[in-house]
Parts: structure tokens; sequence; C-alpha cells
């Protein structure tokens, strides 16, 4: 499979070095990926007989420049010359997120889709602005759209929610889906500290950015339960149809005083629909032992299902951080070799 790659951020770099580290595994299944292209904004690696990752991973090291590799790079090699050329089957998308615009993301998926070209993205911005015209486009251009990575990284939420759920009618979405938050919450329980404090330990753990607002404020919770709510509720919501509260004012007394209640606080993205009503919110809620919630601690994730017809899923765990987000994309791109179809044509009634 003819491979190439937009952005070598940190997913990016962890994908390669998952490519390198499976590459034995994958070809006992008879998948052997050739990486073509590797797209970055400062140019790009462009080689058809298939990038020497190793050497690649090396050169990166020292050279954040992909236009000055020696074996195919040229600042001339971008998205336009990527189209142009043709040659690959599968492109893997892991720019930054723009949540207001889905750019530069939402034009490479399209046109790739509109090319034939498979499509797996770790980006959120082009799946919560438009996943059914993308969807649409993979169906009517037979081929398929990944984006397991979006919602939850290493947590198979998509996955379970088109897979497990097939033929039930979801009727609402309830999960713990950012991990930052769970830990950040985590620590002021059990170290009795404040909420600044163990966001600096967050940060000095690696599991925290530098600029945290997304996670702490709720929006990257937010941005995973419309993903959801949209892909698996067959919905049009946007950012604006949900009520969005953060963590920042929560206290260690507070979390003392649930504590002997017997009861924890979560940051829970939720969606209820009923009678084609939709109510979606991301809020922190005190939750008791009996929530099958309670115990999902640290940086742990996950994701509660109901349906009219399938009853309850819950899925638990799910490793945070680069490696499990590649692993994710890797999953994706394994299960679309294997034949699975994630995009799905949908009929109104």
């Amino acid at each position: 499979m003819r491979v190439g790659i937009i952005g070598l951020g940190g997913v990016g770099r962890a994908f390669v070095q998952l490519l390198i580290d499976k590459r034995q595994d994958l070809l006992k299944e008879g998948i052997d990926i050739q990486l073509i292209y590797i797209l970055k904004s400062s140019g790009g690696i462009h080689d058809s007989e298939g990038i020497d990752l190793q050497d690649l991973m090396t050169f990166t090291k020292s050279e954040s420049n992909l236009s000055l590799y020696p074996k195919g790079g040229s600042e001339n090699i971008d998205f336009d010359y990527l189209i142009e050329k043709k040659g690959v089957e599968m492109i893997v998308e892991t720019t930054p997120t723009n949540k207001e615009t889905g750019e530069p993301a939402l034009t490479h998926v399209k046109k790739c889709l509109q090319q034939g070209i498979h499509v797996i993205t770790a980006n959120k911005g082009p799946v919560m602005l438009a996943y059914k015209e993308l969807n649409t486009l993979a169906v009517n251009n037979k081929v398929q759209l990944g984006i397991g990575c979006t919602t939850g990284g290493a947590l198979p939420t998509i996955n379970s929610g088109m897979i497990d759920m097939a033929g039930a009618n979801i009727t609402s979405i309830r999960g713990i889906l950012n991990g930052t938050t769970n830990f950040i919450l985590k620590e002021m329980e059990e170290k009795q500290i404040s909420f600044e404090t163990a966001l600096k330990v967050a940060q000095q753990l690696g599991i925290a950015e530098t600029d945290p607002t997304l996670d702490i404020q709720g929006w990257d919770t937010a941005t995973k339960l419309l993903i959801l709510t949209n892909v698996l509720m067959d919905e049009e919501k946007t950012l604006k149809d949900i009520y969005v509260e953060g963590v920042t004012n929560i206290t260690v007394d507070e979390i003392n005083k649930a504590k002997k209640e017997g009861k924890k606080y979560k940051l829970i993205g939720k969606t209820i629909k009923d009678k084609n009503i939709v109510k979606m919110s991301v809020k922190l809620e005190k939750i008791d032992y009996r929530d099958t919630l309670y115990n999902v601690d640290d940086k742990n994730k996950a994701v509660k299902y109901t349906s009219n017809t399938l009853g309850d899923l819950t899925v638990i765990g799910g490793a945070s951080g680069v490696t499990p987000a590649a692993a994710s994309i890797l999953r994706d791109l394994i299960n679309i070799k294997r034949g699975y179809n994630f995009s799905r044509e949908i009929h109104k009634n």
C-alpha cells in the first residue's frame, strides 16, 4: 500500500516509528506499506520507491526542514504536487486542528477523497465541521474515511459505536473523553493540591500541553462529543449547540466534600436524544460508585452508549499520548486494508 503523510509533528513522527517497529507484523498480515510522500509547510519528500524510514527518522532528529532531505526532499513538493503526480493510495492527515475553518486539513481530505484516495485523519476540524459531506464523498468515490483518532485516540469510541452498535439507534452518549482533566482531578484528590498545582504536575509529565486551554476549559471534550454525536446519531450539530464548562473552578474542598459523600467529580460530555430533541453538554458531574464512569481514573477515558435495542455499551481505557494516537491511525489503516467499510451510505427516511 502506497501511503503519504501530511504533517510530521508528534503524532506523524510516532506513526512513522510504528511503521518501522511493526513492519514484520504487518508483512505477516500481507500489509506492505510504502511511505512515498511526507509533506510539511516547509516542503516535502517524494520517493516513488518508498522512503527509507529509519534514515528519515535519523535525519529529522537534527533537521525539521524536509526540503533539505537528500533523498527526494524539495521545497516544491507540496499538496498540489501530490495531487498532480498521483500514485498514492492512502493519505494520513495529521496537521493541527482548526476548529473554526478546518483548514488546511479540510481541503486536503476533500481533494484526496475526490481523487479516489483513502484518508485517515487525526485532525478533528474536518470531521466536526463537514462529516456528512466527507462521508458522502468517500462513498461516491468508493474509498474509506478513517476518523478513529479524532475522538479518544486509542479508545475505540468511533469503532465501537459503528460496529458494535450497528442496527441500533443510539439514544445517549456519555463519556469521559479527556485524559488530561481526568488526571488533574485525580491528582487533586490524592495529593490534596490545588487545581493550579495539579495542572503544573500534568504539564511537567507531558500529560498537559504548554497551553492547556482546550483541555481544561472543556473544548477538547466538546469537539469529541460533537463528532461522536454527528457520526453515530446522524446529526449536524455545531459547537454552538453544546453547553460547555471546564474544570478550572474546582477546589480541593469541593472534591473532599464529594469524597465524604462517596462521590467523585468527573468532566463528562453528554448527548441525550429524546423524540428528535438533542441536548448536549460538557460539565463537571458529581457521581457515585453506581455510575459506570466512577472508576475511570487518571489518564483513562471512557464512553457509554445507550441504545433502543442493544442496551448499554461502555468502553473504558485507551492509552494517552502521541504513540497511542498514532496506533489508532495504524488500527484504521489495518481495518481498511482488511476491507472494513468506515464510509457508510446514509439513507434518509
